[in-house]
């Protein structure tokens, strides 16, 4: 009985009348098959509307600041984020070296050259969110949030691997030397 009810089902909804957008309708009083959206009602993927989070871009131009809150909390989930889907070309350090280097596919630039420590932070998240060169977007895979905590932990590794001996703190210089 039951079997038979859902195929009846499936046949009936087979059967109903279909419209055309904008086509005449007796189903509904108006006479209109076409029914007007809930007014604040915003299509999937559509409400975009800040471009410095969402596109990393301030008036036409890459951002150099992060439009989220920079925190401890922030940097370990963008340098966990960064192991796992930058490491395997750029390496932990981000030098380029990683194991896709070693697996003798193309190397990616180093983030310690001149050129990429004094490119906007707005650049990297642009890079993740569209690709670039060989790389591949990662839009579909890194929320947005977690893009800008790894450009934001990109900028931090560029400070760590490339800080002058006499900017280090007084603690820090006394274990090095």
């Amino acid at each position: 009985m039951l079997a038979s009810s859902g195929c009846e089902l499936r046949q009936a909804m087979y059967n109903q009348e279909k419209y055309e957008p904008l086509e005449a309708s007796a189903f509904f009083d108006d006479g209109l098959s076409f029914r007007n959206q809930v007014t604040g009602t915003v299509a999937r993927g559509q409400m975009m509307l800040d471009t410095h989070y969402y596109q990393g871009m301030v008036d036409g131009q890459l951002a150099s600041t992060l439009p989220v809150t920079v925190s401890q909390e922030l940097l370990e989930r963008g340098q966990e984020r960064f192991n796992i889907f930058c490491s395997p070309c750029h390496d932990q350090t981000g030098s380029g070296n990683g194991m896709i280097v070693k697996r003798g596919l193309k190397q990616p630039p180093s983030f310690h050259q001149q050129r990429l420590r004094d490119i906007p932070v707005g650049h990297f998240y642009d890079v993740i969110t569209n690709g670039f060169g060989v790389m591949y977007s990662y839009a579909s895979r890194i929320p947005v949030e977690d893009r800008w905590a790894i450009a934001a932990y990109i900028k931090v590794l560029q400070l760590s691997q490339n800080v002058e001996f006499d900017q280090l703190p007084a603690e820090d210089q006394r274990q090095l030397q």
